[in-house]
C-alpha cells in the first residue's frame, strides 16, 4: 500500500476475513458429490486446521480426518505477547471442539509415523492406519539442533529454550525472565533465512524489553543475528530508539552475530568475536520442514517441500498437498496467515480435483502484525500472484507501516493486531 488510507482499507479487508478467504475466487461451490472421498490432514495448526474446516464447508460429502496429537494447540502468533506480560497462555490456546462438533471433522489425537504412498495410507504411532484419496501434510517446522555445537533438544527444553513452537518452552522462557536479576543480559539468537515468522525475533526482543523496562530497567537485550538485515528493520530500529534507548542491541552477522557454539552449563555463547555469558539465552536454531515431511521424502535439498503453486500438491509425490511453513511457496513468508491462506487454496483445489476439474489459480495474501509495546504496532502486508517462476509478490499491492507513522497510527496498528488474531482464530478454530 502506498499511502495510509489504502493500508487502513487493506487492514479492514483482512480483519473482515474477505482477503484470501473469498472462496468464490477459487471457482468452487458447496454442492455435494455422489461418491464419498477421504482426505486425511496431518497437523492441526494454522494450515491444517483451516484446510480441514474448509474442505467440509466446500463439500460436506468429503470425509475429513485431522490427525493432531495435541488436544490444545498454542499459537506462535501472540506467544511473544505472553513473554511481554500482555497475554496468558490461555489466551493463545485453541481446541478442535468446533471442528469436530459443528463441521464433523474426524479428530484423531495421534502422531503420524509413516506415509505409504503406494497404498495411500497413513500409519499412526498406535499401530493403526488411515486410508486416504488425497492427503494434506501441514507439519510445521523442525529444528536443525546439530547446526550449533553444544545445542540439542534436551538443552532447548531445559536451559536455552527456543520457544519457537508455543507451549512448554514459552512458559520456561517466561519463568527465566521473571527469575532474572535486574541488570541481567538476555540474548536472542536469530537464525538465517528461511525460518518461521521472519519478524518474530524482533517483536520478541521488543516485548521482552517492555517487560524489563518496567520491572528490571538495568537489564539489556542483545540480538545475535545470522543475517545482515531483517523484516521491518527500519520500523523496529526506530521504535527501539524511541521506546528502549540503549536497551536493545542488534548485532548482524557481519558484526559477529552468528552463533557458533553454546555451553548450557556455563550459559555462554561463542561467536566469531569470542565468548559471552548470558543470564537468559533464547536460541532459535535453523529450521526445516516438520519431521514427517522429511521422513516421507517430501523435502528436497533445501529441507523444505517443493509444491505446485496452483494446488500446493507436492511435485515429488502426487496426491499429497503440503501447506504452511513446510512448503516452498515462493515469495510467501512462513507465517500463520500465509499457512491459513494456503489451507484454503489446497482445500479448494482438492474439491475441484475430486470433481474432475483443473484447480483454479488462487489469490494469495499475507499480513503480519508486530507489537513493540502494548500500544505501538507495525505491520507488513503482501499480495501474491502466480507467475512462470512460481508465487511472486505483486509490487506496490502490499506494504509496510509508514516509517513516519504518528502515535495514532501506531496505536491503530496495535488495535488491528488484536482484531487480526481474534478474526483468524475464529475463522480456523471457531
Amino acid at each position: 500500500m502506498s499511502n495510509t488510507l489504502s493500508r487502513r482499507d487493506f487492514s479492514k479487508l483482512l480483519l473482515s476475513g474477505v482477503a484470501g478467504s473469498a472462496l468464490g475466487l477459487f471457482g468452487t461451490s458447496k454442492s455435494a458429490f455422489a461418491s464419498t472421498k477421504r482426505v486425511v490432514v496431518i497437523g492441526g495448526g494454522f494450515g491444517g486446521a483451516t484446510a480441514a474446516k474448509y474442505l467440509r464447508k466446500l463439500d460436506p460429502s468429503i470425509h475429513v480426518t485431522l490427525v493432531e496429537p495435541k488436544a490444545v494447540y498454542y499459537t506462535c502468533p501472540l506467544s511473544n505477547w505472553v513473554l511481554g506480560g500482555l497475554k496468558t497462555m490461555d489466551d493463545i490456546a485453541h481446541t478442535y471442539a468446533v471442528l469436530k462438533g459443528k463441521y464433523q471433522v474426524n479428530i484423531v489425537p495421534e502422531v503420524v509415523i509413516g506415509i505409504d504412498m503406494v497404498k495411500n495410507t497413513v500409519k499412526l504411532k498406535n499401530g493403526k492406519t488411515l486410508g486416504y484419496d488425497r492427503l494434506i501434510v501441514a507439519p510445521g517446522i523442525d529444528f536443525k539442533y546439530d547446526a550449533i555445537e553444544g545445542y540439542s533438544e534436551s538443552v532447548a527444553n531445559s536451559q536455552m529454550p527456543h520457544a519457537w513452537q508455543a507451549g512448554s518452552q514459552t512458559t520456561l522462557l517466561q519463568k527465566q525472565l521473571l527469575d532474572m536479576k535486574n541488570g541481567g543480559r538476555v540474548f536472542i539468537c536469530a537464525p538465517a533465512n528461511p525460518f518461521r515468522c521472519p519478524p518474530g525475533p524482533y517483536e520478541r526482543a521488543s516485548l521482552i524489553a517492555a517487560y524489563l523496562k518496567a520491572a528490571k530497567p538495568l537489564s539489556k537485550v542483545i540480538i545475535l543475528d545470522a543475517k545482515d538485515k531483517f523484516s521491518k528493520q527500519g520500523l523496529f530500529k526506530k521504535g527501539w530508539d524511541r521506546l528502549y534507548p540503549g536497551m536493545i542491541e542488534w548485532r548482524s552477522v557481519a558484526l559477529g552475530g552468528k552463533v557458533l557454539k553454546v555451553d548450557a552449563g556455563a550459559m555462554t555463547i561463542t561467536t566469531e568475536l569470542g565468548v559471552e555469558k548470558g543470564d537468559v539465552i533464547n536460541l532459535i536454531p535453523p529450521q526445516r520442514a516438520g519431521k514427517i515431511a522429511v521422513d516421507a521424502a517430501l523435502t528436497d535439498a533445501t529441507g523444505w517441500c517443493p509444491i505446485n503453486p496452483v494446488s500446493f500438491e507436492s511435485t515429488l509425490h502426487p496426491g499429497i498437498h503440503v501447506i504452511g511453513d513446510a512448503s516452498l511457496a515462493g515469495a510467501m513468508p512462513k507465517s500463520g496467515f500465509a499457512a491459513s491462506s494456503q489451507g484454503k487454496v489446497a482445500a479448494a483445489a482438492i474439491v475441484r480435483l475430486f470433481q474432475g476439474k483443473v484447480p483454479a489459480a488462487p489469490s494469495l495474501v499475507n499480513t503480519c502484525y508486530s507489537l513493540l509495546a502494548a500500544d505501538y504496532g507495525v505491520s507488513v502486508a503482501g499480495v501474491y500472484k502466480l507467475a512462470v517462476d512460481g508465487i511472486v509478490e505483486i509490487k506496490g499491492a502490499g506494504g509496510l507501516t509508514p516509517l513516519d507513522a504518528d502515535d495514532n497510527q501506531l496505536r491503530q496498528e496495535a488495535m488491528f493486531a488484536q482484531g487480526w488474531y481474534q478474526n483468524i482464530s475464529q475463522d480456523i478454530w471457531g
